[in-house]
């Protein structure tokens, strides 16, 4: 029966993370202790304001169906977070809800693309960004880093990889997989080769944004010859342990935002009216209210970063912002541990998950075939057992 199915979907590879999470959960109803460290998911529950705005919204009965780019009262708070936080000027017609920062992605990229256009993904990327591409039949071109610069492009890297046919280059920062920070002056160089080519539109995937150790990101947008080329995405999963109310949004040119909300109503309709009635509180709160997540994140970071620097053939940075390590494992291929050949960073992964029941992802899947990420959005307690099997194992 596969043979009925369409190219489109035969072609598409499966999520690298959610496959391994999928292994994991297999492997732990097998009876075996997983520690999984594979999905990028904070291990809090959503505060309670946020939550107590989601009951006052069922007690008020809010339960039809919604305007499919978000309420008017959610896009006006939007409105106001992307101006408080990023200085951004933003109007309502500009901001587009969805069921999640991915479809608020896959939105853009939808309205954007047409088959054979070249989308530029900086290197490491998030595994769903060249799926995506894929599905609008473009092509994406990677464009390396290394542990070595932090994993950040450089303008002549950027310049190099234009061509006639690119259409989009995306940008993610705090990034996953690898925690990097893109400074204001970095972004400005890297805009400064794009003020060249104004047929090349950025999407900026700023989820991340409020977890960051003293390290302020900036918005593209914010840099004006860009604004109108930009559409910025963010959400709520993230900073506000929210992953399974489903809502992000984007900031963009209205022509965009108009042709996201077309596609949107052809495929979901409006996003879950409940889950928008507990937003509206959750991005006019500030960000001060979850700082408490962002403090227990960089110390698990520390504890990782300490703990990791003493298992040799880890090379490391240090990340200023999401929740993730992304070493460097190169060290350790072409060797054999516990009976097995290490090709590979995906050899690798699955040594720790069979070996030391500990499942990470493939750096392979973020573009980036000589690391391995993993989350400390898991509980310190569950970190350190983590690397002591990890560092038994190796030895």
């Amino acid at each position: 029966m596969s043979k009925a199915l369409s190219n489109r979907i035969n072609s598409l590879p499966v999520s690298q993370t959610l496959a391994m999470a999928a292994k994991a959960r297999e492997l732990k109803e097998q009876g075996k202790d997983i520690i999984s460290l594979s999905l990028g998911e904070p291990d809090f529950n959503t505060p309670d304001f946020i939550k107590d705005a989601a009951i006052e919204a069922i007690n008020q009965n809010y339960n039809s169906y919604t305007p499919v780019d978000g309420y008017g009262e959610l896009k006006e708070a939007i409105c106001t977070k992307f101006k408080r936080d990023n200085n951004l000027d933003y109007q309502p017609n500009q901001i587009v809800v969805s069921t999640g920062a991915k479809q608020s992605i896959a939105n853009v990229a939808q309205v954007l693309l047409n088959p054979g256009d070249e989308v530029l993904l900086p290197a490491p990327y998030w595994v769903s960004y060249s799926a995506i591409a894929m599905l609008c039949e473009a092509k994406f071109i990677e464009i390396p880093s290394s542990i070595d610069n932090d994993f950040k492009i450089t303008p002549q890297q950027l310049e190099e990889a234009i061509t006639p046919k690119t259409k989009m280059v995306f940008f993610n920062s705090p990034n996953n997989p690898s925690g990097s920070i893109y400074s204001e002056e970095e972004y400005r160089a890297l805009a400064a080769v794009l003020e060249k080519y104004p047929h090349i539109y950025i999407l900026s995937d700023e989820i991340y944004e409020h977890i960051n150790y003293g390290v302020k990101p900036f918005s593209f947008a914010a840099i004006e010859s860009m604004y109108d080329r930009t559409i910025t995405v963010n959400g709520l999963a993230k900073a506000f342990a929210m992953t399974g109310w489903r809502i992000g949004y984007i900031g963009a040119p209205d022509w965009i935002a108009k042709a996201c909300t077309k596609m949107q109503g052809q495929i979901t309709s409006g996003t879950n009216c409940i889950a928008q009635r507990a937003a509206i509180t959750a991005v006019l709160a500030s960000p001060d209210k979850v700082q408490y997540m962002v403090d227990e994140f960089r110390s698990r970071r520390d504890i990782v970063l300490d703990l990791l620097g003493k298992i040799e053939g880890f090379k490391l940075n240090i990340p200023e912002g999401a929740f993730y390590i992304f070493p460097d494992v190169s060290a350790f291929f072409g060797k054999t541990i516990k009976g097995k050949e290490i090709k590979d960073a995906n050899d690798f992964s699955m040594l720790l998950l069979e070996e030391a029941n500990v499942a990470t992802v493939t750096g392979d899947a973020f573009g980036a075939p000589e690391c391995i990420r993993m989350s400390y959005a898991a509980s310190e307690l569950q970190l350190r057992e983590a690397i002591k099997r990890i560092k038994e194992v190796l030895s």
